[in-house]
């Protein structure tokens, strides 16, 4: 089987490539803009045509796309994850491949759900953020291009690898330095929101799962329990060894509010900060996975201690 990835130096992009790569059975060519791709290719800013062409020359079964932006602004979310996607999308469509799509999607682009509450595939999209909305504008396109494709609804994806901007990757470096310096306490704001961590390596089996089935539309990608921050804060002092005390600030994240690992200081209720969560979720994400197991016959099997291990590995190996 002849896969193309795209977006495989990314953080979800390298651990999928790792899973294509054991199967002795995928002949696997990497496209993208770094140095390192089998192919250069910018879809930001490349036409369908020449997209197209490569296509034809390759002849893939299977095109995943693995690429997109996080951070910007709404023009650049917009060009990477929208423009991009009906690049990939217009490409196929011309090509005589026939390649099946995996693209990759996000669970903000179902915006704010109620707590308690468990989201299946067939609840009303309303991102609360241009991320989540750039992103559910790539699914509509991907389900509405006539293509045999599938779109990955990824929810809070943890493990190795895991940016150091982003909330669990702030909260390790957070504590690696209280460490470093002997500090006795960490100040943490943020905690109270609830999110669905599902680790990267089982993020790449259900994409390589996903791209030996025939199930299309829309399956979300979870653990199936969403965990609050603050809980997973005290797992990874555990596993870390941190035996200082965590004081959570009081009240909900804002604009004047310490976020996490925020320095102490007597100026702190003046310091502008970003909420730790700025995916426009609110404050509870859970996946109904049961889409998953049953048409890919995936479920998660790494846990999320075992998860936030692998973090603290990478953020204590950091001078």
């Amino acid at each position: 089987m002849r896969v193309l990835l795209i977006g495989a130096n990314g953080y979800l992009g390298r651990f999928v490539a790792d899973r294509l790569l054991a199967d002795p059975a995928v002949q696997l060519t990497a496209l993208g803009r770094g140095d390192d791709a089998d192919v250069r290719f910018d879809l930001a800013t490349g036409s369908p045509g020449a997209l197209t062409r490569f296509l034809d020359a390759v002849h893939p079964g299977v095109v995943v796309n693995c690429a997109g932006a996080t951070r910007g602004g709404a023009r650049e979310l917009t060009r990477h994850n929208t423009v991009a996607v009906a690049t990939v999308c217009e490409a196929l469509r011309r090509s005589g491949c026939g390649a099946r799509l995996v693209q990759i999607g996000c669970s903000s682009e179902y915006g704010p759900s109620q707590p308690g509450s468990s989201t299946a595939e067939d609840a009303v999209p309303r991102p609360g953020g241009p991320y989540g909305v750039s992103k559910l504008a790539a699914t509509e396109l991907v389900l509405g291009s006539g293509l045999d494709a599938v779109v990955l609804r990824i929810f809070s994806p943890a493990g190795p690898g895991t940016p150091a901007g982003s909330p669990l990757g702030r909260l390790a470096e957070a504590m690696r330095r209280a460490m470093q310096s002997g500090d006795g306490e960490l100040k943490l704001g943020g905690l109270g929101v609830q999110r669905d961590f599902v680790d990267v390596r089982d993020v790449a089996r259900a994409v390589h799962a996903a791209s030996l089935s025939a199930a299309q539309g829309v399956i979300n990608i979870g653990s199936g329990r969403a965990v609050r921050l603050r809980d997973a804060a005290t797992v990874l002092a555990r596993v870390a060894g941190y035996g200082g005390a965590l004081h959570e600030l009081d009240g909900p994240p804002g604009p004047l509010r310490p976020a996490i690992g925020h320095p102490r200081s007597e100026t702190d209720h003046a310091a502008p900060v970003a909420y730790p969560y700025p995916d426009g979720c609110g404050s509870w994400q859970q996946a109904d996975v049961r889409t998953a197991r049953d048409r890919l016959g995936w479920r998660p099997r790494i846990n999320l201690e075992e998860s936030l291990a692998d973090i603290w590995m990478e953020a204590a190996c950091r001078i």
